[in-house]
């Protein structure tokens, strides 16, 4: 199996990608393509002893830059690292590609050569989020601003078909995020949307609001990508606020440092189980072919993560599963 890497995507590419690249192909046996500016790839895996075996690249003479627009930059540069990777996916050359650059664009590309998985209507991207009792997966957070009820019902048999595949769960519950858990609260869109979850087969549990995110009550929380990209970017900002402030106020005193020094393993875990670079990167559900997205600011460590992502993303198959459950209707 091979992975196509977008070797110019991200705030800190090339270094960390294709750093990311050489401690995947050596941790679990991953072929990678990185695809980018050539010479500049070859000069930065030098840095990592040269020659890779499990690795090769792939030229791309232009870079579509985080701030761009994502349509106009997918159209305008043909010979992007984005669009170079997605069309070897496309070509069969790769069976799935990772990217840390420009979201819009990596969507706008893949929707756009990939085209959508039979019966569905758009894509979305689904985070795994640690909660209190495991993980949960939210979709969308940010593939689809301005989504139709359909959409959203559709993010939720997407999502349960991911966590039953990847996250291993049996029935998992769905929810679909909203500022209270009663059927009449929310705007006619988030009511039509409960209401096709409603005469679905789906294990839909109702409406679940903010602070179920979180609590592990649900498996799969469904919302828009506006909501979601905000959930996301709050959580993130949480995490690093908490992160801060644990280690000042731990460091105040020599009480508080002691005890820092006794918690110390325990601290480690929480912060492991918070860390979005454990996660790799995020799936985008709905297109025909097999699409990780990662964050903007991803580590070698989150690269490396997001290739074995995407070889489970293959190896189970989620995109075929995708398709039967729709064909099969859930409604």
């Amino acid at each position: 199996m091979k992975i196509v890497l977008d070797g110019m995507g991200g705030d800190n590419a090339p270094l960390a990608t294709v750093e990311g690249a050489v401690q995947a192909v050596k941790e679990f046996d991953a072929r990678v393509i990185i695809v980018g500016i050539k010479d500049v790839l070859e000069r930065e895996l030098s840095r990592h002893g040269g020659h890779f075996p499990n690795i090769e690249l792939h030229h791309a003479s232009e870079i579509i830059d985080m701030h761009e627009p994502a349509a106009a930059s997918v159209r305008k540069k043909k010979d992007s690292s984005i669009n170079v990777a997605v069309k070897l996916v496309r070509e069969g050359k790769a069976q799935a590609m990772v990217s840390a650059g420009n979201t819009g664009a990596v969507v706008c590309a893949a929707a756009l050569y990939l085209r959508l998985l039979k019966g569905l209507e758009r894509p979305g991207i689904a985070i795994v989020a640690p909660t209190l009792k495991g993980v949960s997966l939210i979709i969308d957070v940010g593939a689809n601003i301005d989504p139709k009820p359909i959409h959203l019902f559709q993010y939720g048999i997407m999502g349960d078909v991911y966590s039953r595949s990847i996250l291993k769960k049996f029935n998992p519950t769905v929810g679909l995020l909203n500022i209270g858990q009663e059927a009449s609260k929310g705007t006619d869109f988030i009511k039509k949307t409960y209401g096709l979850f409603a005469k679905s087969r789906l294990n839909f549990i109702g409406n679940v609001e903010g602070r179920d995110l979180f609590n592990g009550r649900c498996d799969v929380i469904v919302c828009d990508g506006f909501v979601g990209n905000v959930v996301l970017k709050v959580s993130e900002s949480l995490a690093e606020s908490l992160n801060a402030l644990l280690k000042r106020e731990l460091g105040e005193n020599f009480i508080t440092r002691l005890g820092a020094l006794l918690s110390k393993s325990a601290l480690r875990a929480m912060k492991r189980e918070m860390d979005y670079t454990e996660y790799g990167g995020a799936p985008l559900l709905g297109v025909d072919g097999n699409c990780i997205i990662c964050h903007g600011s991803s580590t070698p460590k989150a690269i490396k993560n997001a290739i074995r992502v995407a070889t489970e993303f293959v190896d189970h198959k989620v995109n075929q599963h995708i398709v039967e459950v729709v064909s099969g209707s859930m409604v």
